[in-house]
């Protein structure tokens, strides 16, 4: 009697005879990709972007995350191609889904770019291959989604033909500690076996454990819980900074001071707002898809009201700090230093700093910025020229410099010795001992 279905895939990745296929090749599919490949797996980078296609085959990385060198040796050696042609999911044998899952303009989710590539991978899709969805989501995707689409795209049977399964990204641009490799995965699969088998296949490539949990329902409302954790946390400390500005309490002290206690409090800071490709977008995705079950997730709703008002909040901070130098917004030079969503990385998804910048302008400040990662942002169609750098006599020209993002690579000391006015969002002047001209968020 020949092998089952289960028993042939988990002797394909002992054997590393599986070739994975890697949908999306961004901040999540690009290092994914390369693990695999870095594991003995021959892998297909699918992405519908040329650009990204031609990169990746020229061997030219673009994310912070991947070590350059790995990825041209992956591309010389054959390990690694990407395409944009479809057609190639027919010859593997394990397919993650790492697409964006943005917001549309209701704030509502948008997962057309997970519906196009599940119509897609169908077409295609053969027996005895595992799909999994690593894009974060609302609870119930894979399986009210992806499954029908991949089922009557295909013909193929869920669980009998082919395994499908649900796998959370958690991908943490610019951590130094934890990249793809030895970061605790969770699985969540339709049924056993494929949990299993799903487990199995991460586990012959990553460092950190892989748990499995009982459905893919369980992972996906994980997901949403460790950044809706966040969120609220986050929401919890702007607030109190508002409030302690009014008290004329330094709540950056009072974090410090907290955090001293060594179990039962974490510490959380406040910001001009939430940035990135998870934290600002999952809440609303938990909140749209309880409203399916007539339930209003009200803790989770009033923390995104706090942080989404954030960026209006710091603007008119800002103002404050302008009117005790006796000048008004409106007509003042404000710099803008960082636009990066987290410092020392150069990526602006989401970053509040883009708000405050919209913001400062639509008052009508002279408004410029400058981030050492990031030289221009595009934003609406458009894109915004940040200056080509800071010296004494740039920072001096300025009626007020506006921490958005605490980078490294500023000079602090220089900065202070020459602003006429800084306001700090993100205590990245901490060090600086001569605070006459500082004032934190």
């Amino acid at each position: 009697m020949g092998l089952n279905m289960k028993e042939k895939l988990l002797q394909k990745i002992k054997d590393r005879e599986i070739v994975v296929g890697v949908v999306g090749l961004g901040y999540v599919g690009l290092p994914l990709a390369v693990e695999k490949a870095k594991a003995g797996f021959k892998t297909i980078g699918f992405d519908v972007q040329a650009e990204k296609v031609r990169m990746v085959n020229e061997g030219h990385n673009y994310i912070g995350d991947v070590v350059n060198e790995d990825l041209k040796a992956l591309v010389d050696s054959g390990m690694i191609r990407a395409t944009s042609d479809f057609s190639f999911v027919k010859d593997v044998d394990f397919i993650a889904i790492c697409v964006p899952t943005p917001l549309d303009v209701h704030q509502q989710p948008d997962i057309s770019y997970v519906k196009n590539s599940s119509i897609e991978i169908a077409k295609h899709l053969t027996k005895e291959t595992m799909v999994v969805l690593e894009s974060t989501t609302y609870p119930g995707t894979t399986e009210e989604l992806l499954k029908p689409i991949l089922e009557e795209g295909s013909g193929l049977v869920c669980g009998e033909d082919f395994y499908l399964g649900f796998s959370p990204e958690r991908v943490d641009p610019g951590n130094l500690v934890y990249k793809t490799k030895n970061t605790p995965k969770v699985v969540g699969a339709v049924g056993k076996d494929a949990t299993e088998v799903i487990a199995a296949m991460y586990r012959a490539v990553l460092d950190g454990e892989v748990y499995e949990v009982s459905s893919p329902a369980v992972a996906e409302m994980e997901k949403i819980l460790e950044n809706t954790y966040r969120n609220i946390n986050i929401g919890l400390v702007n607030e109190l900074a508002m409030l302690c500005e009014r008290m004329n309490i330094s709540l950056w002290e009072v974090i410090d001071a907290a955090k001293t206690k060594p179990y039962g409090f974490q510490a959380f800071y406040p910001g001009p707002g939430l940035g990135g490709h998870c934290i600002p977008l999952d809440p609303y995705y938990l909140s749209w898809k309880a409203r399916e079950y007539g339930f209003h997730t009200s803790m989770i709703e009033s923390s995104m009201v706090i942080n989404d008002k954030m960026p209006e909040y710091t603007v008119s901070r800002a103002a404050g700090v302008l009117n005790k130098q006796k000048k008004a917004l409106n007509g003042s030079r404000v710099l803008v230093l960082g636009v990066a969503y987290k410092n020392n990385i150069d990526d602006y998804r989401e970053s509040p700093a883009l708000d405050v910048i919209e913001i400062l302008k639509d008052r009508g400040a002279e408004t410029d910025f400058y981030d050492p990662w990031i030289p221009k942002y595009k934003r609406g169609g458009e894109w915004h020229e940040g200056i080509e750098g800071i010296s004494p006599e740039v920072i001096g020209s300025y009626d007020l410099i506006l921490l958005a993002t605490a980078h490294d690579a500023y000079d602090y000391e220089m900065i202070q010795e020459h602003a006429k006015a800084i306001f700090d969002t993100r205590n990245g002047f901490k060090n600086v001992s001569n605070r006459e001209n500082i004032e934190l968020l």
